[in-house]
């Protein structure tokens, strides 16, 4: 019986091949251009995102290498290391110090919440009054992880470098998110970095608060705009959620400033509601997500005052209960919806003004009077001689931002898009509230008179809302422009790469073709780039190849004196900036820091600032005794300062509190009467006996001097 067998060397035959063979050979086109789609859209994003990364490591690098050369960090001993903390940043780090020598972790909380070496004759508790958790963080990783073989300061310096790669890429991805490309993203990033100067300035001021939240922040707006994104998915949107969640309550935690950020941030979404330019379902996400996060901060920190009377969270809730008795703020004719809004507007404001007022008096909160006195008069609303609203308003940094930000900021041709951007969408969005306000929000994008109807994406509505008030804050307040130029650089490359900015421009001059937007968008960014390589190239490269060295032999000197020739608790008295250092170098108790948001605080800070003042030996003697003080460290650079014009010295701002004419050329207010009492700070010196019976020199070099109080009254 014969049977039969497949051949050898020839292939089985398969009925399902002449099944499949069929369907590949006749696959359409339109799915063999989605499956090409499907591979580019897989690859660019692998590229984009390898990109960012890498660009946020090159940023930490940059930033890490500029701050070795320019301290020679690695070769400086403990003790200048230290004092490289300058003012309140040495202040915060002495914390995490202070918590790494604590004998355990629970002592290290003791000693934090009860703390009586930061103020003098004073219990307080540090992690209510300041914003130092990540602090209290670092130390236990530090104290957990197996690498001891890196010191402290390294580790603190490391992790603060590695957050601004957190902040390049969260800049990165905002930029890539409004544009459709990272291209945009690119751009972002390299502005970021040339514009260093005014970008960011954390490598000689590590330890401040907004070092470490500017990150948080970056990455929370990122997450907001991808949150505004009409098409998410479920997944998506909760995951996104998450992600505004967790930034929101890290920036929050890390910056004393957050309540004043929020509010900013409350006040944007309240107009892009209020104009119906964002989805009332996610404004009211938004809302609940702000203040359920400054809530947990204020928890964790002891209730703190601050945030207990902060107008956001009286301003939040004014905002919901106004939102929820005014349901048809929506609907009618223009003019009716202007009226609608304007009361809505009033009733939101009054309610506010009264929320707000009626907490601080119940709780009796004074703690950011202070912020508020200090606005009022920068703004020209009545002239005061308050030393704490002057004391700010003479430094720099509290000033108008200067010209020459703008200069620079043009040199990269980063202020020059970021205008032209800023203007069409202004009057995009200003078009976009006309619509909305005339209820033809619904008519279709091109209606049968062939018109053209302008829209605006919620999250570049968004962006454009959120760089405008950032920018008059920058403005306003030199000192708060890194909140503005970082987001300046996201939203300058959205608008040199985005579709929607090139296609109104193009539209209005009659020029729009798809073609011709694909060739711009991408072209555009890509000379731009290679511009700034050509010529900042360089720059960076001499910047991290120009090799300095810390030098500060006079306050090392008096650091080591302190620490070898005074009892460990020893109280001194002096400026809050050089007292933050010794507090950090030396560990002695202070009678003031930098930590200005207390109003005993400020009130102590005063009376200690009459070293510097015209008043007698024996009174400055009785109040420095009141708070304990044993030593008093007199600074000739305050003494005989020239920083200041007249008006703003230290001594100046204490000659007018206290009734006294100024020193020097120049007018005086009528009721000034001059002193009875020649300037203490310079009188010392002589070594009277009316001055020797009270204070006795221990210490001096050609910076600072050291006087002993007597212990009698």
């Amino acid at each position: 019986m014969s049977t039969l067998r497949q051949r050898k060397g020839t292939k089985a035959w398969d009925a399902t091949q002449e099944d499949q063979q069929p369907q590949e050979k006749h696959r359409t086109p339109e799915e063999k251009v989605q499956s090409g789609r499907i591979i580019w859209k897989s690859l660019s994003f692998t590229v984009g995102g390898m990109t960012a990364v890498s660009l946020g490591l090159l940023t930490s690098f940059y930033v890490a290498t500029l701050h070795e050369n320019d301290l020679w960090f690695s070769n400086i001993k403990e003790v200048e290391k230290e004092i490289s903390f300058r003012t309140e940043c040495g202040l915060y780090y002495s914390y995490y110090k202070q918590f790494l020598h604590a004998s355990s972790i629970k002592q290290g909380f003791l000693e934090l919440i009860y703390d009586n070496r930061t103020e003098s004759m004073r219990t307080i508790n540090i992690l209510e009054r300041m914003n130092v958790y990540q602090e209290v963080f670092l130390s236990l990783l530090y104290r957990s992880l197996p690498i001891r073989f890196l010191e402290p300061v390294y580790f603190y310096i490391y992790t603060l470098f590695g957050l601004q790669a957190v902040h390049v890429i969260a800049l990165y991805v905002a930029s890539w998110l409004l544009s459709g490309t990272w291209l945009s993203g690119l751009l972002a990033a390299l502005w970021y970095i040339v514009n260093r100067i005014d970008t960011t300035r954390v490598e000689f001021t590590i330890p401040l608060r907004e070092n470490w939240a500017l990150p948080f922040f970056a990455v929370q707006i990122a997450a907001i705009t991808n949150f505004l994104k009409p098409d998410l998915k479920p997944f998506q949107k909760r995951l996104t959620l998450l992600a505004v969640f967790v930034s929101t309550f890290l920036f929050s935690l890390s910056w004393q400033f957050n309540q004043f950020m929020m509010l900013i941030q409350a006040l944007g979404v309240f107009f892009l509601d209020c104009f119906d330019m964002l989805p009332a379902e996610k404004v009211i996400w938004l809302y609940v997500i702000q203040a359920t996060c400054i809530q947990l901060v204020c928890v964790l920190q002891f209730f703190n005052s601050m945030i207990l009377g902060s107008l956001f969270l009286s301003f939040i809730v004014s905002a919901l209960i106004a939102r929820k008795l005014q349901k048809n703020l929506k609907t009618g004719n223009f003019f009716t919806r202007l009226r609608r809004l304007f009361l809505h507007l009033l009733l939101v404001m009054c309610s506010t003004i009264i929320i707000n007022g009626s907490i601080k008096k119940i709780l009796h909160l004074q703690s950011d009077e202070h912020v508020f006195k200090f606005i009022k008069v920068k703004f020209g609303f009545g002239i005061t001689r308050d030393f704490d609203a002057n004391l700010y308003l003479c430094e720099e940094a509290f000033g108008l931002l200067p010209f020459n930000t703008f200069e620079r900021l043009s040199e990269t041709l980063l202020f020059y898009a970021y205008a032209g951007t800023l203007f069409i969408l202004v009057i995009a969005a200003v078009v976009v509230v006309f619509q909305n306000l005339s209820g033809s929000a619904s008519i279709p994008p091109v209606d049968k008179q062939g018109r053209v109807r302008i829209a605006l994406k919620p999250g570049t509505a968004y962006n454009l809302m959120h760089t405008i008030l950032f920018g008059c804050l920058a403005l306003s307040t030199m000192r708060m422009k890194y909140l503005w130029t970082s987001h300046m650089c996201v939203f300058a490359s959205f608008g040199l790469c985005s579709v929607d900015v090139w296609e109104l421009i193009l539209k209005a001059v009659h020029l729009y073709t798809p073609q011709r937007i694909k060739v711009i968008r991408y072209s555009v960014p890509i000379l731009i780039i290679l511009y700034l390589y050509y010529k900042y190239w360089p720059r960076v490269a001499d910047e991290m190849s120009e090799l300095r060295e810390f030098y500060d032999p006079d306050t090392v000197e008096l650091m080591q004196w302190i620490k070898s020739n005074t009892p460990k608790n020893a109280v001194f008295a002096g400026s809050m900036q050089l007292l933050a250092g010794v507090k950090l170098c030396t560990g002695r108790i202070l009678t003031n820091h930098p930590h200005y948001e207390d109003k005993s605080l400020r009130e102590r800070t005063k009376q200690v600032y009459q070293i510097y003042a015209k008043r007698s030996p024996k009174e400055v003697h009785s109040i420095l005794r009141s708070f304990g003080t044993d030593y008093v460290i007199m600074e000739d650079s305050i003494c005989y300062e020239r920083r200041h014009s007249r008006g703003c010295r230290l001594r100046d701002l204490l000659d007018m509190d206290n009734g006294h004419i100024m020193d020097g050329p120049g007018e005086n207010e009528p009721d000034l009467k001059p002193s009875p009492f020649p300037r203490f700070c310079d009188e010392i010196k002589r070594d009277l006996p009316s001055y020797s019976t009270y204070f006795t020199p221990v210490f001096r070099n050609k910076t600072f001097h050291v006087y002993k109080l007597a212990k009698k009254k």
